[in-house]
């Protein structure tokens, strides 16, 4: 079973929202899914991201495969993490 990293499409026709989810690689784009891993709603300005860091890092760790598009979601929250003022 190969593990990977997609967008899970919901919300209403012409809004999506889209579920980080890690999931069988043979499962359908919506189908079922091993765990919801993080959160993206491009219909914001600027489009909101967010990631349970913990259960990402533990499925990256684990060999879990990002598509390109979470992996470019990732790259987006780390850099906006970084950027917020450190309280």
């Amino acid at each position: 079973m190969s593990v990977v990293l997609r967008l899970a499409r919901a919300g209403a026709k012409k809004k999506p929202y889209y579920h980080v989810v890690a999931t069988d690689s043979r499962n359908p784009r919506d189908g079922k899914f091993i765990e919801a891993v993080g959160a993206y709603d491009p219909n914001l300005e600027p489009p909101k991201v967010e990631f349970n860091e913990e259960r990402l890092n533990y499925w990256l760790k684990t060999g879990a495969t990002p598509s390109e598009t979470v992996a470019d979601l990732i790259k987006v929250a780390a850099k906006a993490k970084s950027a917020a003022p450190a309280v």
